[in-house]
């Protein structure tokens, strides 16, 4: 028989993340054959069983789809929003059903994954992959030597130290300033919440590479296809 674990199916199926499964697992959300399992690692009859999400029967997604986008401001990078605000979603038309990966704050743009490949987004959002995302990043004021060195050492942000950054001048115009960052981390408004520490605004961020996947000169809002080399790029990330 072929079998699959429950959490593995659901993200398969193109429903949701692995780690949303497992929440949906654990709140009672899912049947298997009619009844409730609270156990992730149940294994699934892929031939067989019948599997419910919150009331919605689901099957394994035939097609992956691997999506880039070029977010604009004011999207949320989630599915739902309670304030019904305009997803990154809204902007791709495929018939699959695809999520994103990671998160982008809605006051900020660039590149964003998205897919129904629920293994990569596991792999690409666990905490021990050192994927280096890169953004361009304006501020106000001018920056100088001594705190580009303070915030590439990291600090204490929210009860926790950020880890080591790259970061390098661009450019200012005598009132701004404009540097390229590049984290390993992704918490959240992490990078406006490291230039806050030194009385900096950032005016705008916008996210340019994660790891070796570059946005490249893809129009605001407009998306595409990851290529095979970029899809087994990601995958083969250690």
């Amino acid at each position: 028989m072929n079998k699959m674990r429950l959490n593995k199916f659901i993200s398969n199926s193109g429903y949701t993340s692995r780690r949303k499964a497992d929440e949906l697992i654990f709140e009672g959300k899912v049947k298997i054959n009619g009844e409730i399992i609270k156990e992730p690692g149940t294994q699934v009859d892929i031939s067989e069983d019948v599997v419910e999400v919150e009331g919605k029967t689901i099957g394994l997604e035939e097609k992956m789809q691997y999506i880039l986008l070029n977010k604009p401001v004011k999207y949320i990078t989630t599915v739902k929003d309670q304030f019904s605000r305009p997803s990154v979603v809204d902007l791709v038309d495929i018939e699959e059903r695809i999520y994103p990966v990671g998160r982008l704050d809605y006051a900020s743009s660039g590149l964003i994954i998205l897919t129904n490949d629920g293994d990569l987004t596991y792999r690409l959002t666990h905490p021990k992959h050192n994927i280096y995302k890169t953004y361009v990043v304006k501020i106000n004021g001018l920056i100088d030597d001594e705190t580009i060195e303070k915030l590439e050492k990291g600090m204490y942000i929210d009860n926790y130290r950020t880890r080591p950054c790259k970061v390098a001048f661009v450019s200012d115009d005598g009132r701004k300033s404009v540097l390229k960052v590049s984290i390993l981390e992704g918490r959240n408004r992490q990078i406006r919440k490291m230039f806050e520490k030194f009385d900096f605004r950032v005016v705008s961020l916008k996210r340019i590479s994660v790891g070796e996947i570059s946005l490249g000169e893809l129009p605001l809002g407009q998306w595409r296809h990851l290529s095979d080399d970029e899809i087994k790029y990601l995958k083969e990330l250690k």
